[in-house]
């Protein structure tokens, strides 16, 4: 079965630090585009970064620019999404997806087929 599992969500206070994982299970990563997704309650799901499969082209949402990193380990066949100077505007549940793509680019639109069960991100003091 083809399947991200993302980890490391949790409760933070606003300015801090937490960093995303998606591990890929049952499938190689190493051609897979990658994009990092949010949902907050009430709210549409909204694209917050992608990677492209090299990992030579990435992408943001302008809320989380300059606070937000997103890096790529395929030999740990693993997305990584470091968010820093947190605010509590980016609570919500972030979800990982992939997909293949016949360049290398990405984009933050939802055009992925393999999704991952979420993790929560809840910033507050």
């Amino acid at each position: 079965q083809l399947q991200f599992v993302e980890s490391g969500g949790g409760l933070v206070q606003p300015g801090g630090s937490l960093r995303l994982s998606c591990e890929a299970s049952g499938f190689t990563l190493d051609y897979y585009t990658i994009g990092w997704f949010r949902q907050a309650p009430g709210k549409e799901r909204e694209g917050v970064s992608c990677i492209s499969r090299s990992g030579g082209r990435s992408d943001y949402r302008d809320s989380v620019k300059g606070r937000f990193t997103i890096s790529r380990d395929n030999a740990k066949n693993t997305v990584f999404l470091q968010m820093n100077s947190l605010k509590p505007e980016d609570t919500a549940v972030y979800y990982c997806a992939g997909g293949v793509r016949p360049d290398d680019l990405c984009v933050l639109s939802p055009e992925y087929n393999i999704w991952g069960q979420g993790t929560q991100v809840t910033v507050s003091s």
